[in-house]
């Protein structure tokens, strides 16, 4: 029924109490409660908070373009940012073109004593005030590779950065985030939703989803609000050469056994299989998370999830919650099939 024949059916109900029979009575009552809700949150979703100025937010992974262009713009904004950078480098030039309330530290989420040496600063930074926000946008790189092309140290490698050294920052954060009362921002991938290809990035994003959640719940009561976002997958010339360079990296220091039962040929397409997938999903526009991270800093009521991006919105929390069989099909027409296996059925998205 179109929505203005619902409305004036809905009027004429009213204007005769007489006709209206039970069912009538609670179909009104469960339209006017559903109107009511999305009203309601719609008008406490723009409340925003007042009075920036001082306020200080804490950002790693301002070596990156994400955590870069998000530290320029809260410093635009009138918040006292506090960038982390990898390099002393990085964090000159970040605050060339920011303003001089802006300041950087060198952070190394693999080290804890680097990451003590970021938590003093903050800490003297601040002047007593407390840590109004934290954002997590660190990640680390990671080769992205059939399971048993790596070893233990691969995962090391990146759980150390992308969830143990975040949890500790997390962690060590805490009494700085309760006093003011402030927000954590946690940046977790599409790659959350589930496990597309090997690797150590997948478990890190799974277990930040995991540690976000019970965060959330068990410092509600100190006045902080955690909030995740869920992001596309970000189209780099910079990311598409690190993840080929470790590719190749990877089957060069394969054992014979191993890289005969692949094949060379399965190499190759796997490699023309990684560069399609990465075009075709991925998108340049940063904008979007941007966005979501802004509303996560400045809403008086910011929300539990934000997704940011088509993919993150749809495509994998699609398959997250489809059956295995539908992902598992659309891997293997994704990507070519180890010469052992006997397949003579390549994938068939590869060359489109």
């Amino acid at each position: 029924m179109p929505l203005m024949s619902t409305w004036r059916y809905m009027v004429s109900l009213q204007m005769s109490p007489q006709n209206l029979s039970f069912s009538d009575s609670l179909h009104i009552v469960i339209l006017a409660s559903i109107l009511s809700l999305i009203i309601y949150w719609l008008i406490r979703d723009r409340h925003r908070v007042r009075n920036l100025s001082g306020k200080y937010i804490f950002i790693t992974g301002c070596d990156t373009r994400l955590g870069n262009a998000l530290a320029r713009w809260l410093d635009k904004r009138g918040f006292c940012v506090i960038a982390a950078c990898a390099t002393e480098q990085e964090g000159q030039e970040l605050r060339s073109c920011s303003s001089l309330s802006l300041k950087t530290v060198n952070l190394d989420l693999a080290d804890s004593s680097s990451i003590s040496r970021a938590i003093a600063f903050v800490t003297e930074e601040t002047e007593g005030k407390g840590l109004f926000g934290l954002v997590n946008a660190a990640e680390g790189t990671t080769p992205a590779a059939p399971t048993d092309w790596l070893r233990i140290d691969d995962f090391h490698s990146e759980l150390e950065v992308n969830l143990l050294g975040l949890i500790e920052l997390t962690l060590k954060l805490l009494p700085l985030l309760k006093k003011a009362k402030g927000r954590v921002v946690n940046l977790i991938n599409a790659k959350g939703f589930m496990a597309f290809v090997g690797g150590g990035y997948n478990l890190s994003k799974w277990g930040m989803e995991s540690f976000s959640d019970i965060l959330r719940r068990d410092i509600q009561h100190f006045g902080v609000k955690v909030s995740i976002v869920g992001h596309s997958f970000f189209n780099t010339e910079a990311n598409s050469g690190i993840m080929e360079r470790d590719l190749l990296r990877l089957w060069n220091r394969l054992p014979n056994e191993i890289r005969d039962s692949y094949g060379e040929k399965y190499f190759s397409e796997y490699r023309k299989a990684q560069r399609s997938s990465v075009k075709r999903l991925c998108n340049s526009d940063i904008s979007k998370v941007i966005k979501c991270m802004e509303h996560a800093l400045l809403a008086k009521y910011p929300r539990t999830r934000y997704a940011a991006g088509w993919d993150a919105k749809f495509f994998w929390l699609f398959l997250s919650y489809a059956p295995s069989y539908l992902s598992d099909t659309l891997f293997y027409m994704l990507f070519p099939a180890p010469a052992a296996s006997g397949s003579t059925v390549p994938g068939v998205l590869i060359n489109i």
